[in-house]
């Protein structure tokens, strides 16, 4: 088939490469006149959302969200204090790329103390957020035509992250009968020749499930057969795990040199505002995070470094009551969620999100008339009805469920239950003739 384009950037006959790239800039001028990769990348959807609640407030509607991934406690004051003491010690001028040897010190010495994890300070890189920390990994990493896994439901940024770079993204369905983790069997299917990069999440952002050993045990078997696969082992919601042990990947010899340690400072000391994350990872691959992040954003916020030191080294209590309170909502909010007619759900192991299984009310009518057509549909109408925001599973790659965030107040969790419930039991089912 012959193909010729009539825009400007392109004359006489196209080669494939150049024909798709024509199809898609003529359907959409904004890709030709920016960024083709930005202008086609989703915007995150628990931003958004939180952001249409904010909008939805400030025009006086009754709205409540139970969208974001924030811890509703104030920073320790023994963290804060040290931030305080640093600014008033000069700390306010350009950190080391890496960060300072104190803070990497200090994670050295965590990741020994609390996972088993041998490191050494110029292993470690000290980023704004862990956010930033997987990017820098996956830009070091990945070439266009890469093949990356990514186990769905997966949080909302991994997949934009490898579309940034290019990447080929293979994903692993799994479903409320698995846990929502992957088998072995499944990850050995999933790594195709090309495969250079798996992501691991656990506790999982937005099921809440985590791997027990026995099952991590498995999963690595698998990967040492793949010597040229990476890990990525995302461990950012590790102190708010509630049944069962932890277990960081690192810590099997036989892929250390492969493993990527992220992890941060939001979720376990309700920093999230402080903007600080890290990876522990090869030389190598720590060498070219620094590198590239030398040209982006140079060192971190110098003075959040010395309250990061504090939290590391300080006492844990803090860390462990927060973690006792989410346990408690969890507990509650479980049981009410249980109670809804047509909700699936399972008790999460970890994290502060409830990820329930909605199928049941897709297809069904609306007080109004109007069919509820997708998951998408559903969270529409729920916010429209009742003045409840939840983030849909399409944002963590999946077609059926919600993520529900309990890291609120009980009382505000109350109510968004009570929400729930009477949005879905005003729908309507369809009979559908035979």
């Amino acid at each position: 088939m012959v193909v010729r384009c009539q825009n400007e950037k392109f004359s006489g006959i196209l080669s494939i490469n150049d024909t798709i790239y024509c199809i898609i800039a003529c359907s959409n001028p904004l890709i030709m006149k920016y960024s083709q990769i930005i202008s086609s990348l989703e915007e995150s959807a628990t931003l958004g959302i939180a952001k249409k609640v904010r909008e939805l407030t400030a025009e006086g509607r009754d709205v409540i969200g139970l969208t974001l991934g924030e811890p509703d406690f104030d920073t320790p004051d023994h963290i804060r204090e040290a931030a305080k003491k640093a600014l008033d010690d000069g700390f306010t001028h350009y950190a080391p790329v890496s960060g300072y040897p104190a803070l990497r010190n200090a994670i050295v010495d965590k990741l020994k103390r609390e996972n088993g994890l041998n490191y050494k300070p110029n292993q470690i890189v000290v980023s704004t957020g862990a956010k930033q920390s997987l990017y820098n990994v996956i830009l070091a990493l990945m070439n266009p035509g890469d093949g990356a896994v990514l186990i769905a439901p997966y949080w909302v940024s991994y997949e934009a992250m490898l579309h940034l770079v290019q990447a080929e993204t293979t994903i692993v369905n799994t479903d409320i009968d698995s846990a929502y983790k992957i088998s072995p069997e499944e990850l050995d299917a999933a790594i195709k020749p090309h495969t250079k990069l798996v992501v691991f999440n656990t506790p999982s952002n937005p099921t809440g499930s985590m791997y027990t050993r026995e099952e991590t045990d498995a999963l690595v078997a698998v990967l040492e057969k793949y010597p040229d696969v990476f890990i990525i082992s995302d461990e950012i919601y590790e102190h708010i795990a509630y049944d069962q042990e932890h277990v960081s990947l690192g810590t099997y010899a036989s892929i250390y040199d492969r493993v990527i340690t992220v992890n941060g400072f939001a979720k376990g000391y309700a920093m999230t505002g402080w903007r600080l994350g890290y990876i522990a990872a090869s030389v190598e691959i720590a060498e070219l995070c620094e590198k590239l992040q030398g040209q982006c954003t140079s060192g971190a916020n110098s003075f959040s470094q010395m309250g990061a030191v504090a939290a590391l080294n300080g006492d844990m209590s803090t860390t462990t009551a927060m973690r006792d309170e989410f346990l408690r909502r969890r507990d509650i909010m479980f049981q009410q969620l249980k109670e809804i007619e047509g909700v699936k759900v399972i008790l999460p192991d970890g994290a502060f999100y409830f990820y329930p299984d909605l199928s049941a009310f897709l297809g069904r009518q609306t007080p109004q008339g109007e069919i509820i057509k997708d998951i998408d549909d559903l969270c529409l109408y729920i916010l429209d009805e009742e003045g409840l925001a939840l983030v849909p599973g399409t944002a963590f790659g999946t077609q059926t469920h919600v993520r529900i965030s309990y890291a609120y107040a009980t009382d505000i969790l109350e109510d968004g239950v009570s929400r729930l419930r009477r949005s879905l039991e005003k729908l309507i089912p369809v009979e559908v003739n035979a």
